[in-house]
């Protein structure tokens, strides 16, 4: 495995809290294009491949930008959820303004002189692809976001039974467990009452459709966490250029697993097409 170089953390005021991030820098001097990636649900940017991804990236000539959602209920080098509260406390319309609150510091408060406001791609994996097409069909990124790539994401954010629904609504919260840390951790009703009340403009498949800028649609042909169906859903709603990739026996995370030891075949393949993909857009 490379050793990534140390990138340089941040923390920007939220809408919502603290955000902290971290930015790898490339090696060319003066304002570089700009990529912001965004974790997934029970993710957090230090997981698995996203260190390895920003590195990559950033050897591209690219700056690179993750950072914790404040509802991922993370701190900078934890591998579990810390404060449950505001794990317990998160939404997706949160999530949305977390990114987008991101986004819009690329170049002031995240990476002055480095990084290019004007020339931003998106990166999401899971549920953090679903927040990413969204920022992307945002009117006011329009000509900002130039390119998106998505693996593995969300088609819909509804993904909870109608018995899930019920209880959930009874008892005001719906227990989750991280099976990779056996935590068992909690979502909190506002989660729900916000997805039933904002349905339309949380739709990953609608934002599909009125985006504008080049998309990579990156998904394995065995994710059992979010199956394929769901990006030959966004394929099908998604305006062009859109392209997807199948990948042959990948799964959600395209085999890599936290902490992250080498690369999969699998996950070279969605590497290589991300780091042409972005080149070729920005």
């Amino acid at each position: 495995m490379a050793d990534p170089t140390s990138p340089t953390p941040f923390v920007l005021s939220g809408p919502h809290g603290p955000l902290h991030g971290l930015i790898d820098f490339p090696e060319e001097p003066g304002v570089r294009p700009t990529v912001v990636i965004c974790h997934g649900f029970k993710g957090f940017m230090e997981w698995a491949f996203f260190p390895y991804l920003a590195h990559l990236l950033s050897r591209r000539g690219l700056v690179v930008v993750r950072f914790n959602l404040s509802g991922s209920g993370q701190l900078p080098g934890e591998d579990r959820v810390s404060d449950l509260e505001a794990f317990r406390a998160n939404t997706h319309s949160r999530e949305l303004e977390d990114l987008l609150a991101v986004i819009d510091a690329v170049g002031e408060e995240i990476a002055p002189g480095r990084a290019d406001r004007n020339r931003i791609s998106l990166v999401g994996h899971s549920r953090g692809g679903g927040n990413a097409i969204l920022a992307s069909a945002r009117p006011e990124l329009t000509g900002r976001v130039r390119a998106l790539v998505t693996w593995a994401a969300v088609a819909t954010f509804d993904r909870y039974s109608e018995d899930q629904k019920y209880f959930w609504r009874e008892v005001g919260d719906l227990p989750v467990q991280n099976t990779r840390t056996m935590q068992e951790l909690a979502l909190g009703l506002g989660l729900l009452e916000d997805l039933e009340a904002n349905g339309e403009a949380l739709d990953p498949a609608r934002a599909a459709a009125a985006r504008t800028c080049p998309w990579l649609i990156v998904h394995g042909d065995r994710d059992l966490s979010v199956v394929f169906s769901d990006a030959e859903k966004l394929k099908a709603a998604a305006a062009e250029p859109c392209e997807l990739l199948r990948i042959e026996g990948g799964d959600h995370g395209f085999g890599a697993k936290h902490p992250f030891q080498n690369p999969t075949p699998q996950l070279i393949q969605a590497l290589n097409a991300t780091q042409r993909w972005l080149v070729r857009w920005v």
